[in-house]
């Protein structure tokens, strides 16, 4: 495992935001779904997540994650994706998304 600085860790912006929306994303290669999440003052931001084996779009709209904010736009399929929803990988490669333990306002940095 490389070791990071802490110089390199304070670069990754990550913060909490609120799904408004979950759909399933038909066209990506890999079963998941194109989320809508809030960020607050930084902006209502779209992503493709592959977390359909745990989670159903009804499970997740109000969920509260975690994403980094700070990594370039990357086309998925059909959609331009704007951040990447954390989580952590199971033994069968299902996501288990990581979540605030209490509701904070969307936006909040995490570090």
């Amino acid at each position: 495992m490389e070791e990071l600085s802490w110089d390199d860790f304070i670069k990754v912006e990550m913060r909490v935001g609120t799904i408004l929306s979950a759909e399933a994303f038909k066209e990506a290669r890999n079963s998941a779904y194109k989320l809508t999440i809030d960020f607050g003052e930084h902006g209502i931001k779209k992503t493709s997540a592959q977390i359909t084996k745990l989670y159903t779009p009804l499970d997740l709209i109000g969920r509260q994650v975690i994403a980094v904010m700070n990594f370039p736009p990357k086309q998925i399929a059909n959609m331009m994706s704007e951040c990447l929803v954390l989580g952590g990988l199971g033994e069968h490669k299902e996501v288990t998304l990581i979540q605030p333990e209490s509701a904070v306002p969307n936006g909040t940095r995490i570090g």
